[in-house]
């Protein structure tokens, strides 16, 4: 049986580097994605990110990284399953950068489904979330998940 799939894309209107930079450094991606990380992604390192709406916090092992093009980690992307995301960045016209997205490694069954459904929807939201810091200087997430801490 094929795994499914996520697939995600957006432009952003900067530089690739720092679009990277955005990616792999975590006092930059607490500013739109996580509320805080053990480190700097780098290959080789287990990091621990923590998210606001979330308890505790949640192992990312960093596979590989290619500056400033690609980003390859596993992390629990479904409950007890661990699965396999690639950020990669391709530059367009020399100061706007594709920002694409791919999760792989869950069965097409009910569980796969609802992972599918669920994964989709935040990498799209890493992506929106991850413009608005970089062309706005904007936190779209600060506040916008209150709602599930509770759950």
């Amino acid at each position: 049986m094929d795994k499914l799939v996520i697939k995600t894309a957006l432009q952003i209107a900067k530089p690739i580097v720092e679009v990277f930079e955005a990616i792999v450094d975590p006092e930059k991606m607490s500013g739109y994605f996580i509320s805080e990380s053990s480190g700097r992604m780098e290959e080789g390192k287990t990091l621990q990110w923590a998210f606001t709406e979330f308890p505790g916090s949640f192992p990312v092992k960093i596979l590989k990284v290619k500056a400033p093009e690609n980003v390859i980690f596993e992390w629990e992307g479904s409950e007890g399953k661990t699965l396999e995301v690639n950020i990669s960045l391709e530059e367009l016209n020399g100061s706007q950068t594709l920002v694409r997205v791919t999760e792989v490694g869950m069965e097409a069954n009910d569980a796969g489904i609802t992972w599918l459904k669920q994964n989709t929807e935040g990498w799209a939201n890493f992506l929106a979330c991850l413009k608005a810091y970089m062309e706005y200087g904007i936190n779209l997430r600060k506040g916008g998940f209150d709602y599930m801490r509770n759950k």
